[in-house]
């Protein structure tokens, strides 16, 4: 990297690539942490949360686990696999915590902006799908973070839960449904916006729109000088930091490709957009409240799991179906269409073939989305919608999601469905690729990245001390301690207005 002497040279202690959930949460746990720290944030577009984390683009909003069937995969012996659910359901309840915290202490207004209570359901009809469920919720039961959670197979009862989803329905078909009371629907949009704007209020902090990351060099001390192109001048400038963290969405890769650290080696892309059906006729969105997962199709990627969303963005009630997935070669939303080609390196040529082998029905089944009529999404809507119209509903593009392609032993390369934290041997650098379920577990993964890139600080009584602070539970398992679940929950549900308490006793088991 050749730095002229004319050109504009910066140092700052911590360098965040990208401007959504990811570095917004990183960023104020670390200031938190060090109020001392200086922060330069890089976002190649001109608004913050315009790509994964914005609320039209992201397909989570909440996952916690208590809903989605394919967290909870059903073993050869008929036996449901929870640890996954348990996992996820664990980090979101930290989320909650943290998310608590910054209300508490005024980071964020009102709760109301950004997270509200909205049941949580799982449907499915046919008798092999009907009994999976009844053991899935016999399984999660059993365990006290889906304390709460209801099972149904009477029609009456789950056409009180999700009339919309009955009505219509032939009263002879199999049905059955899980509610947990206790979900929620999260505007990641919203609450990363409200955590730069505190950002931008600290001493130390710039956050830099229509700013291009496009190389970095490492020092001989462990440094990182990084090129920064602004997009609007056209003029580059140089940045010195100690930290560098890569979380661009699907433009991670490509980045961290061009760190060079060892570390990435042999870790490739694999781009999916997606697409919704979105209702026009508000006597339907009001018809419905809550959020409703079905499962996969036999052959299907976890990826594909169809639900029908009761949603709340910018204020206003939405209800969205899909995703509809589709391929393109971009990995972000408004990136090029010679992102995937340009990520392919002699080090991931081989990973990324060999998941390409191992995956043709995940190919076949993208070729077939990309080619569905109107007809053809309508026709899927009517699963959930029965007697749904084309004309009540609109097409929209969702957000591009780049799923993890990494070396493996015994396959040469693996496709991952969720996320993946890469870090330099000596933590100078970190970049998290991958999709699902990140953002509804970003806290857990963001206090991950910490303890793996600042050790001795975050082992220091001073940072442990802070950590208790941020996240009450921080260093004792909610999973392990249902008493502490249960009054972590009380409190959260109380300072993040969200209906229902769920304590141990409360619940019939």
């Amino acid at each position: 990297m050749r730095i002229k002497k004319s050109s504009k040279v910066i140092t700052s202690d911590i360098v965040l690539i990208g401007a959504g959930i990811m570095s917004a949460t990183l960023g104020v746990l670390l200031k938190k942490l060090n109020p001392s720290f200086t922060i330069s944030i890089f976002e190649r577009l001109d608004r913050v949360t315009a790509e994964s984390s914005d609320a039209w683009n992201n397909a989570g909003t909440g996952h916690s686990a208590f809903c989605e069937l394919n967290y909870t995969p059903e073993n050869e012996d008929g036996s449901i696999e929870i640890s996954k659910a348990i996992k996820i359901a664990e980090s979101f309840e930290v989320s909650k915590e943290f998310w608590s915290y910054l209300v508490e202490n005024e980071v964020i207004e009102s709760p109301d902006s950004f997270i509200r209570h909205i049941p949580h359901m799982s449907f499915v009809w046919g008798n092999e799908n009907v009994k999976y469920l009844k053991n899935r919720f016999d399984a999660l039961t059993r365990h006290h973070l889906f304390y709460g959670m209801e099972y149904s197979d009477k029609n009456a009862e789950i056409t009180n839960w999700i009339p919309l989803v009955m009505d219509g329905r032939d009263p002879k078909e199999k049905v059955a449904a899980t509610r947990m009371e206790l979900g929620t629907d999260v505007n990641f949009g919203a609450l990363t916006r409200s955590m730069f704007d505190y950002l931008e209020k600290q001493d130390g902090v710039t956050l830099n729109l229509n700013h291009e990351v496009e190389d970095f060099e490492r020092g001989k001390n462990g440094s990182w000088t990084i090129e920064v192109k602004n997009r609007d001048s056209k003029e580059t400038s140089f940045v010195r930091s100690q930290f560098v963290f890569i979380g661009a969405g699907g433009g991670s890769l490509p980045l961290l490709e061009k760190s060079g650290i060892p570390e990435a080696k042999g870790f490739g892309g694999f781009p999916v957009s997606g697409q919704w059906l979105v209702c026009t006729k508000p006597e339907i969105i009001e018809k419905h409240q809550a959020k409703v997962y079905g499962k996969a199709a036999v052959g299907s990627p976890p990826m594909s799991v169809p639900h029908l969303d009761t949603r709340v963005i910018d204020g206003k009630k939405a209800l969205l179906f899909g995703p509809y997935a589709g391929f393109s070669t971009k990995f972000l939303k408004n990136g090029s269409y010679l992102d995937l080609p340009l990520s392919i390196k002699f080090n991931n040529i081989k990973p990324m073939l060999a998941a390409g082998i191992h995956n043709i029905p995940l190919t076949k089944y993208l070729i077939d989305q990309v080619r569905q009529s109107p007809e053809d999404r309508i026709a899927a809507l009517n699963d959930y919608v029965p007697g749904a119209r084309i004309e009540d509903w609109e097409l929209e593009k969702a957000g591009q999601r780049v799923q993890v392609i990494k070396k493996d032993k015994d396959e040469g390369g693996v496709l991952e469905f969720g996320t993946e934290m890469v870090t330099a041997a000596d933590g100078s650098l970190a970049a998290l690729l991958g999709a699902s379920p990140g953002a509804s577990t970003s806290v857990s993964i963001m206090i991950d990245l910490i303890h793996r890139c600042f050790k001795d600080q975050a082992q220091s009584q001073d940072w442990q001390n802070k950590f208790k602070t941020l996240i009450p539970s921080f260093g004792k398992s909610l999973a392990k301690d249902a008493d502490l679940a249960a009054k972590t929950r009380e409190k959260t549900t109380e300072v993040l207005r969200l209906k229902g308490s769920y304590l141990k006793e409360d619940i019939a088991v």
